[in-house]
């Protein structure tokens, strides 16, 4: 009986082994198949429908998964300096280029553009129909008239602000001024409901269905122009930055192919975002 021991033993410790490697295995390859990035991101891109179009491109192109959290870019910016995100993708240069020269973020590089428009009522109470976002504010502020700010110190918010304080009318936005502290969808919701104005980027505006009575009363104002950025997180910083996959992010969104995809995504036949990256 006693002789028989060491072979039992000998094909347990094999089967052992074998079922070690095979486990070893499959958790490699779960690891491999699992790569994956947290890009903070505005809700501009995801709430225009951008993301959703581009990132299976993205995964198809180096098999990298994307967890996108979508913020105002200030709170984008915020949560990257938490060290919570691998990639940065914004829209308000001033902002970004400080997150760089604090040495949170590696390099920014430019990627896309839009515009932003002033949506409001069709009747336009506050007569604001034009090309001069200044002037119409003015407008707003002078008839009291109801206007929903973003309030979250995302990039629209920034761009709001940098247009009331051109007006001369920092503070003096007029009593039917509403911070709602809410992304871009929520407030085109309440200035819909409420028949309100309200600054919003384009990509979203085109993408927003429950529009009731709201029309696009200003833009074609050079001022209006939108940018976004891209930038990798300071892995100086924040060690656990996942430097490789994040730069592939961003080596691929200013790409050739990231730059066609970002040009193909259209809603009824009009483009949303048009590629700018510096070649």
């Amino acid at each position: 009986m006693t002789f028989h021991m060491p072979f039992k033993a000998s094909a347990l410790t094999r089967y052992a082994l074998i079922a070690t490697i095979s486990i070893a295995s499959t958790v490699a390859s779960v690891t491999v198949s699992a790569q994956s990035i947290v890009v903070a991101s505005t809700t501009s891109t995801e709430q225009s429908g951008l993301f959703p179009y581009l990132l299976p491109e993205f995964k198809k192109a180096t098999g990298i998964d994307v967890k996108v959290v979508a913020l105002g870019t200030g709170q984008a910016l915020d949560m990257a300096r938490r060290g919570d995100a691998d990639v940065v993708f914004v829209h308000d240069q001033v902002a970004e280029e400080k997150f760089v020269a604090e040495g949170f973020g590696v390099k920014r590089l430019p990627v896309m553009y839009n515009d932003f428009v002033l949506i409001g009522p069709k009747a336009d109470p506050a007569g604001t129909k034009g090309k001069d976002i200044v002037e119409a504010l003015k407008k707003v502020s002078t008839a009291n008239g109801q206007f929903i700010s973003r309030g979250d110190k995302s990039g629209t918010h920034a761009a709001e602000l940098r247009f009331w304080g051109q007006a001369g009318l920092t503070d003096k936005m007029g009593v039917g001024y509403q911070s709602c502290g809410c992304g871009m969808g929520p407030a085109l919701n309440i200035a819909s409901s409420s028949a309100a104005y309200v600054l919003a980027d384009r990509g979203t505006w085109l993408n927003f269905k429950n529009r009731g009575d709201l029309v696009v009363l200003v833009e074609g104002d050079n001022k209006l122009f939108n940018q976004y950025g891209v930038m990798l997180v300071n892995p100086a910083k924040h060690p656990q930055v996942k430097v490789a996959e994040g730069q592939k992010f961003v080596d691929w969104i200013v790409s050739a192919p990231g730059q066609a995809a970002i040009a193909g995504y259209k809603i009824g036949g009009e483009q949303l975002f048009f590629p700018n990256a510096v070649k």
